[in-house]
């Protein structure tokens, strides 16, 4: 079991890591819309939330050896199910041919008032 902490992500706020890697898997702790320096942009709009969450997932994929071609479940938090189009046509392009399984699961508001929040799950 290795446990993953990059830079080029937010550190974790609690007691958990990035990510952690088992058996050819990287399991991805939820991300937030947080930079690498710490700025929470809670008060930025659900598309830019999302781009931030998938620039995390990028820095910490690579760190554990994997990139997003590789994504094989994502489960998505939102707080605001109308978002859903806008998210979802970003989080497309992002993904491009590669259709990772998915659940998207409408919540109330999630930590620091954030609108969004993924975790996951990729091959090494």
């Amino acid at each position: 079991m290795t446990f993953i902490e990059t830079p080029n992500a937010p550190v974790p706020g609690g007691h958990y890591s990035q990510a952690v890697v088992h058996n050819g898997l990287v399991y991805l702790s939820g991300i937030l819309p947080i930079t690498p320096a710490g700025e929470k942009l809670n008060d930025a709009t659900v598309v830019q939330q999302t781009e931030q969450i998938l620039a995390n997932l990028d820095a910490i994929l690579d760190e554990a050896g994997s990139q997003r071609d590789k994504v094989l479940k994502v489960s998505i938090f939102i707080a605001d199910i109308t978002a859903w189009s806008a998210v979802n046509q970003v989080y497309a392009q992002f993904f491009g041919d590669h259709r990772p399984a998915r659940s998207v699961v409408p919540c109330s508001t999630l930590h620091y008032g954030f609108g969004i929040e993924l975790e996951a799950v990729a091959a090494v």
